[in-house]
């Protein structure tokens, strides 16, 4: 989720090995993720059960300056699946040529440089051990990387909420791994904004629409996580009545229910409610933890200076299929306190889900 408080900065792309494109889960070239990835013959194809889902807010940052905090949590948790949201690394391709959005740029030599200091941190331990996979925007804004234990090979990698296409999201903002047993669904919701306008509500009730249709179709269990850009419940945010009385620069939308933070409108959370009600799916936290938590029940924090001091959300999640729900073991933020304690440089903490072995 972008900060209300202030726009985000522009500075530093974020790098991952470079994958192929969709369908099929093929092998990560040479300097992604670890290197190879050979598969012994008759090798099983395990059922992941341990995720991690970030909202990294610049994945290059985040390598150069908190990588070894990050390193050890993901250390700590071993998760079989990393899902990374807000990658802002621009996707192959020269200015005025179309580009890859499966790969990093490298055509320059400021992108050659950010996509090695990328490729190091995703190549040291434990990250070596892990498949990588790219869903880039034509610059450095929104973006997902998925990245996978090389023992549990997806049987099918793809990037669209429409299954049939070829093509990425726009700005890169889904991954849609198939495995034997289920789905996991990577996504960077895009933010409600403030005003009726094509790249504000609009834009954001295309995308519901098409989630539900998407939660609708599939034929197999689902874990859903990413930044969702919503908080469901008002147990969900620290501070209900500032975040349903905020405005941009006083501006009150038309219809009360787009009114207040973007994120928190009733209009959202009711869209929200209805994709889990009709999608028979489960907030993993909220199945876990019913009582509001001020000190760790938030995986979005604002600013710790200005007005957003001590104001949090829950805007990052694991979804999982009603037929899940009693596999969950354990789902957790890993990031405390108004002062950003364990959000490892973002505005946003990791998060995990831990489900128990298929009976």
């Amino acid at each position: 989720m972008k900060r209300f408080f202030q726009p985000i900065a522009k500075d530093g792309p974020s790098k991952k090995p470079a994958l192929s494109t969709a369908d099929s889960a093929p092998p990560c070239p040479g300097g992604g993720g670890g290197g190879g990835d050979e598969e012994e013959k008759g090798e099983k194809r395990e059922a992941p059960m341990r995720f991690l889902t970030w909202n990294a807010n610049s994945l290059l940052l985040r390598a150069k300056n908190n990588w070894p905090e990050f390193s050890r949590l993901v250390q700590s948790l071993d998760p079989h699946v990393i899902c990374f949201q807000e990658v802002r690394m621009p996707a192959a391709g020269s200015k005025g040529a179309p580009k890859n959005p499966n790969e990093l740029k490298d055509d320059t030599s400021s992108s050659r440089e950010e996509k090695q200091v990328l490729l190091r941190a995703l190549s040291n331990p434990p990250f070596g051990e892990y498949r990588v996979w790219w869903s880039l925007s034509d610059s450095k804004y929104a973006g997902t990387a998925l990245l996978v234990k090389k023992q549990l090979r997806p049987k099918k990698i793809s990037f669209s909420l429409d299954r049939a296409a070829s093509k990425h999201e726009p700005d890169g903002r889904v991954i849609l791994a198939e495995f034997d047993s289920c789905f996991l669904l990577n996504t960077y919701a895009p933010n409600n904004g403030w005003k009726e306008e094509e790249n504000s509500f609009k834009r954001r009730r295309k995308w519901d629409k098409r989630i539900l249709e998407f939660v609708l179709q599939i034929e197999k269990p689902l874990i859903w996580c990413g930044d969702l850009n919503v908080s469901h419940q008002e147990i969900d945010v620290s501070h209900p009545e500032f975040f349903s009385n905020a405005k941009l620069n006083g501006y009150i939308p038309p219809n009360r229910e787009d009114c207040g933070q973007p994120g928190f409108t009733l209009s959202e959370r009711r869209r929200f409610d209805n994709i889990l009600t009709q999608g028979k799916l489960v907030d993993a936290y909220r199945f876990l933890h019913n009582e509001k938590d001020m000190e760790c029940g938030f995986s979005w924090s604002g600013n710790p200076v200005g007005k957003y001091r001590g104001k949090r959300m829950r805007i990052d999640y694991f979804i999982v299929s009603e037929k899940l729900k009693d596999r969950i073991v354990a789902c957790e933020m890993h990031g405390h306190g108004i002062e950003l304690e364990g959000f490892c440089g973002s505005d946003h903490c990791p998060v995990s889900l831990v489900l128990s072995e298929e009976p």
